[in-house]
């Protein structure tokens, strides 16, 4: 085993090395890393954690720089650097993260045809890396509101499959008790206000949490969300004018799925910059296809208005099925269409590739992993399918006037 101070010298010069601005990882220190990373000597590397000059990661936490697909767009603000840092470990959760979401989308369109789903259903395939790069630049102390395409969001949010299937069948497991459905998912410990039916209106009710954020000094911000469909609402710049008279640390985010239902951008906007839209308040463009351009915009903008107030993200993505389960999603684009974003933009698939070309895991240990989730989400569904409805009295439950319907009780 090396002597203690061998390992502290070379975690030493470790830290020293620098850091490589290409897309690889630098391969002196990859090279160093791999040396001391053997289990015979961990209870000397966590000594040597301690020290103020050590560098202790092993290679799944090794920093590597890549750069964004696109460039970043800015209105009235200088734009976020294109080059991320990232680790291996982060773009193997970002693979893990984003199949997990995409295989229990495509379960909840089959359990729909099955009529095991009633009511309405957003599914969120296409629009996966707006998820998990938004949770990669935050904390669960942060706030996130969003429309009723809003699955995936409670995934990030630290949810759990069965909750979700629970809540998608109407069950008592789910995260709403089984009387939200689809559109009102809801997890309040980890500050996600859910998941809003009507078009639009969660926008106000994000800038008034972000108020009581800044009223009680919390040093957070609220992510609110809303889809292309809704950006010309006037609620939206009603309530986008007071959180910049009262600087709230309020984001924005425009998820510009190009569709709003079966109507193109360009038909019913007449300017589609939805960046800009605040004319006062400055936005960025982001390409919404790419996790880790999400990650570097999200964190831009949380310090940035921790200091200066509201600002707007628009993200550039795509959903691959139709508007709601209703929606075939055909009518008003063609599938060359569709196909060609898969091919070209496709989150999951632009993760793949980039682990794959730095080597950070092979091809079939990325299946691997692919298997491992429909496992989880097949064994959750089941797990669901078990799960009771919620009693009759619950219907009654959470309205404010007492004893509202409630039939007299027998002496």
């Amino acid at each position: 085993m090396p002597s203690l101070s061998k390992i502290c010298s070379s975690f030493c010069f470790l830290s020293l090395l620098p850091r490589s601005r290409s897309r690889a990882p630098n391969p002196q220190a990859m090279a160093a890393l791999r040396r001391f990373s053997s289990p015979a000597i961990l209870p000397l590397r966590r000594f040597a954690a301690s020290c103020p000059f050590s560098a202790t990661a092993g290679d799944d936490q090794a920093v590597m720089t890549v750069e964004t697909s696109v460039p970043f767009t800015g209105h009235r603000i200088d734009t976020p650097s294109r080059s991320v840092e990232t680790t291996p470990k982060e773009l193997l959760s970002f693979f893990r993260e984003m199949s997990l979401m995409r295989r229990m989308e495509i379960a909840a369109d089959s359990l729909y045809k099955a009529k095991l789903i009633r009511g309405f259903c957003h599914l969120y395939d296409g629009q996966e890396a707006v998820a998990v790069g938004m949770e990669a630049a935050i904390t669960k102390k942060d706030a996130i509101i969003t429309a009723y395409r809003d699955h995936c969001i409670f995934l990030g949010r630290g949810g759990k499959l069965i909750e979700a299937f629970s809540e998608l069948m109407g069950r008592r497991a789910g995260c709403s008790k089984g009387k939200g459905g689809s559109m009102h998912f809801y997890r309040r410990e980890a500050e996600f206000y859910g998941g809003h039916g009507i078009v639009g209106a969660q926008i106000p009710l994000g800038c008034g949490i972000a108020l009581g954020q800044k009223y009680s000094k919390e040093e957070t911000v609220t992510f609110t969300m809303y889809g292309d469909g809704a950006a010309n609402q006037g609620q939206l710049f009603e309530a986008l004018n007071m959180s910049a008279l009262w600087d709230l640390p309020v984001i924005l985010v425009c998820e510009n799925n190009h569709y709003g239902m079966g109507t193109a951008e360009w038909r019913a906007a007449k300017s589609p910059a939805y960046y800009k839209r605040g004319d006062y308040v400055p936005g960025l463009k982001v390409d919404g296809m790419d996790a880790l351009a999400v990650k570097q915009a999200c964190k831009f903008a949380k310090e940035h208005v921790l200091k200066n107030g509201p600002m707007i993200l628009e993200m550039d993505t795509y959903r691959y099925h139709g508007h709601s389960m209703s929606d075939p999603g055909s009518s008003y684009r063609t599938r060359d269409e569709i196909s060609g974003i898969r091919q070209e933009r496709d989150p999951i698939e632009r993760i793949r590739k980039l682990i794959l070309s730095h080597e950070i895991s092979t091809a079939n240990e990325l299946k691997d992993i692919e298997k491992e989730v429909r496992k989880e989400v097949d064994a959750a569904i089941a797990q669901a399918k078990e799960c009771p409805m919620p009693d009759s009295s619950e219907l009654f439950a959470n309205i404010y006037v007492k004893g509202l319907g409630v039939k007299d009780q027998a002496p």
